[in-house]
């Protein structure tokens, strides 16, 4: 079986293990039907998620004028306490940023190689979590915009940490922790605008990757210098695809690239 098309971030539907799927515009690929299947990926070009041109990816599968000018890459995405649209301010696209913007918003506890805190859109849970590699997370605020789920994560990321180690992630060298326990004992740091919003009575989400082999060290596979790659598909967790030889690929980092898969 052979398949082209411009990579996006992988679709999941969760279930007992999560369900990984491969969109591309004539085609939709099932992931863990892959597993165990020598997969083979070839570098073909690129094309910008916005202008559609070959060109360069700069970043976030956008070429570098599409990454300055579009709203959808605005500072206030990584950096939700940078969010305007509140207060009527525009960043690059007001209608766009209030759609964005003026909605339910989740700060959460994640654990995937270590406990980390997060921001995400209500609508984009569980989703957020699947794709950082969480087995295990939970909700610890719900606030109406996402500049007050960006000053909350501003002052909880002094008590706990913002980041992933995706290596020990993709290893899966993690540890079970009471993120209820975690939860409560941050409840104090939460800036008084926010504290009403404080979900109470929040359950633990598990979570389950469709993984046969992980990696004992990790050899991230960069399609510019490797432009042709074979392996075994193993696993894939978080927006990883983990082969038998320790390759893995991260697909989020690879949007706007162009690639022939051949699947054997």
């Amino acid at each position: 079986m052979q398949y082209q098309g411009v990579l996006t971030k992988m679709q999941t539907e969760i279930n007992d293990p999560i369900q990984y799927y491969l969109v591309f515009e004539s085609d939709f690929i099932h992931m863990n039907q892959l597993l165990d299947k020598k997969v083979r990926i070839e570098f073909v070009g690129y094309q910008c998620l916005a202008c559609g041109e070959n060109k360069k990816i700069f970043r976030q599968g956008y070429c570098y004028d599409d990454f300055y000018n579009q709203p959808q890459v605005g500072d206030w995405v990584m950096r939700p306490e940078l969010s305007t649209a509140h207060l009527g301010i525009e960043d690059r696209d007001l209608e766009f940023e209030k759609k964005a913007q003026l909605q339910p918003h989740i700060v959460y506890l994640a654990n995937s190689s270590n406990v980390k805190v997060g921001v995400t859109r209500k609508s984009q849970v569980p989703t957020r979590w699947i794709d950082q590699g969480a087995h295990e997370a939970i909700e610890i605020v719900e606030v109406p915009n996402r500049y007050l789920a960006g000053i909350t994560e501003v002052a909880l990321k002094e008590k706990v940490a913002d980041k992933t180690n995706w290596r020990t992630m993709l290893k899966n060298e993690i540890t079970d922790e009471d993120l209820i326990s975690f939860k409560n004992k941050l409840k104090d740091f939460i800036p008084n605008e926010v504290k009403e919003y404080f979900v109470e009575n929040g359950k633990e989400t598990q979570l389950r990757f469709p993984v046969l082999q992980y990696p004992n060290t990790v050899k991230s596979l960069n399609l510019e210098k490797t432009p042709e790659y074979s392996g075994v598909l193993k696993g894939i967790k978080g927006q990883y695809l983990i082969f038998e030889d320790n390759t893995v690929f991260n697909v989020r980092n690879n949007e706007g690239y162009v690639v022939s898969l051949t699947i054997t």
